[in-house]
């Protein structure tokens, strides 16, 4: 078998808030002895460089940061920086770490793009330079679980087509927060159907285990901190709580007999938060809400029917935004 001749720098997104692990980084996370960061190191191997963005301090080599406050150290040789604001998501991340490598003698004709709670991603990124390789260069690769399920953060793109997309969406402030389908949308891409779990990412402590995660003290902390949060002494579910504070806020608005489908919510703010920013799910809630009021008959309290229209009108301008967005031409 002859020798994979893709020339790749890898960008390995490490900054989000883990805030479903209580803040603990995923990074940190460790899977039969290694760092899930180690695991990703390891799936990126073959890099000509490589950047990790995100709270990280840099190996003693000839790398280096441009984070502030590290927090987990790094091979040498290995870059690191931050996107700016912190926490503003992968597609700021994304540019971040295209600048970190083209200051740091990168710009490699693809990259690799890999989020680093997929410990098991090892054969998924082989399946995509093979994939990049074979078609001899002139398209990049997306990896796409057995279910269907498209994996944007587990990719090898043109590394030209990413630095102008990044661009075109910093252009339109759209870049902070803002989607990564929509930075992807341009690119010529082909999808590479990866084997079952080799995507499979931590979002939640149950990720963790079902990935045979050794969470250890740092899970314990996590319930512990969650049981003596305002003195509890019983942790609830995160549906438990939901409900009663939705209760709790209709109680204060009296309110009582309105019903509320709370998961039609949360669906609706996660359509929004996908298709347009993430900051758009509360503000789509809200005006959603409150057009369900107006709606209602005079002096009558807002019922389930109103309710429903306004966020059927929600839903269906979110996709059109969506498509706009996929199309390059959001908010047109």
């Amino acid at each position: 078998m002859q020798p994979d001749p893709l020339i790749f720098d890898a960008l390995i997104l490490a900054g989000g808030r883990s805030s479903r692990l209580g803040g603990v980084p995923k990074q940190s996370l460790v899977l039969r002895g290694r760092t899930l960061l180690e695991w990703t190191l390891q799936a990126a191997s073959g890099a000509r460089h490589t950047v990790v963005v995100g709270d990280v301090a840099p190996g003693s080599g000839e790398a280096s940061s441009e984070t502030s406050g590290p927090a987990h150290s790094l091979p040498p040789g290995v870059l690191s920086c931050r996107e700016e604001p912190a926490f503003a998501g992968p597609a700021a991340g994304i540019s971040a770490g295209l600048d970190s490598l083209a200051k740091h003698g990168g710009g490699a004709p693809f990259t690799l793009v890999l989020a680093c709670d997929m410990p098991l991603a090892t054969q998924a990124v082989a399946m995509l330079r093979e994939a990049v390789a074979a078609a001899g260069g002139d398209r990049g690769a997306m990896a796409r679980s057995a279910d269907g399920r498209e994996q944007p953060l587990a990719g090898i793109y043109d590394t030209s087509e990413l630095k102008r997309s990044c661009s075109e969406l910093a252009g339109r402030n759209a870049l902070v927060n803002g989607s990564v389908r929509a930075l992807l949308a341009n690119l010529d891409v082909q999808l590479v159907t990866v084997p079952a779990g080799s995507t499979a990412d931590v979002d939640t402590w149950d990720d963790a285990a079902a990935l045979g995660i050794a969470a250890g003290s740092q899970r314990e902390d996590f319930d512990q901190n969650v049981r003596s949060q305002r003195g509890r002494q019983v942790v609830k579910s995160q549906d438990e709580t939901l409900e009663e504070w939705c209760r709790a806020l209709l109680q204060a608005y009296k309110l009582e007999d309105v019903q509320v489908d709370v998961n039609a919510v949360l669906s609706l703010a996660g359509v929004a938060a996908h298709a347009v920013v993430r900051p758009a799910a509360p503000l789509t809630t809200f005006i959603a809400g409150f057009a369900a009021g107006l709606a209602a008959a005079p002096g009558r309290e807002m019922d389930s029917e109103s309710m429903d229209a306004a966020m059927a009108v929600a839903r269906s301008l979110a996709a059109d935004y969506d498509n706009e967005a996929a199309a390059g031409t959001p908010g047109e």
